[in-house]
């Protein structure tokens, strides 16, 4: 096998971290460190270690769907010392998140140790939606409206298109329901700053047909079997 798929499927993070972690020299095989992705191992007969410590197959994969809360970052870690999503799941499991949400953003985010399923989830070729709800600075007209569905510049490259709708304007606040298939950095909220727009409130509610439903702000659930089906069919 495969060292990233290796270190993948023990559930230490999704194949793109994994690897990332290969290169900059932090695994090694039987004593020796590694960098080289395409290293094959024996699962069965040698010792791998992450950071000094032995990493072994994981066993049951587990999958949690957590209502995230502003104030936390979607990591296992933080050098800054800030508060992490992983620190709201009660699990003896090493889990890691599916992508991200900023750390000023609310809402749904899956957290497991099944590092194949995160790596096909956050591979560009999976068009996965994911859809949000933000509270904007002031009223959205149609026409901002269109330019958000057909693409705006961020980073010096077009959204892809987008599907938006206005729910309501009251006191100065518009919200609006945003559907995007990309997973970029702050997407969404560059996304409105593309156009001139603030960005008070951003949650997201759903990925793909998966729902936030009734949670509160830091509850979790764990993922039912035909959910886990669901995504592993996307």
């Amino acid at each position: 096998m495969r060292i990233n798929k290796y270190l993948a499927t023990c559930g230490i993070a999704s194949r793109r971290k994994v690897e990332q972690l290969i290169v900059d020299g932090k695994v090694s095989v039987n004593g020796k460190v590694i960098t080289n992705l395409a290293t094959d191992i024996d699962e069965k007969k040698d010792v791998v270690t992450l950071n000094n410590e032995t990493v072994k197959l994981v066993e049951e994969k587990v999958y949690y769907l957590l209502n995230k809360p502003k104030g936390y970052i979607s990591a296992v870690s933080d050098k800054n010392g800030r508060k992490t999503i992983v620190e709201l799941i009660d699990t003896t499991e090493r889990i890691f998140p599916i992508g991200r949400l900023d750390y000023d953003t609310e809402g749904l985010i899956i957290l497991t140790n099944d590092g194949e399923l995160a790596h096909k989830l956050m591979h560009p070729s999976h068009e996965v939606e994911k859809t949000y709800v933000a509270n904007i600075q002031g009223d959205m007209l149609e026409s901002e409206l269109a330019v958000l569905r057909s693409g705006v510049v961020i980073d010096g490259e077009r959204t892809a298109k987008a599907r938006v709708k206005k729910l309501k304007f009251e006191e100065g606040v518009c919200r609006v329901e945003l559907v995007i298939h990309e997973g970029r950095n702050r997407q969404v909220r560059k996304m409105f700053e593309a156009i001139g727009k603030e960005v008070l409130f951003l949650k997201r509610i759903a990925i793909g047909d998966l729902k936030v439903g009734g949670l509160n702000r830091k509850e979790y659930r764990l993922l039912k079997p035909f959910e886990i089906e669901y995504l592993k069919n996307l």
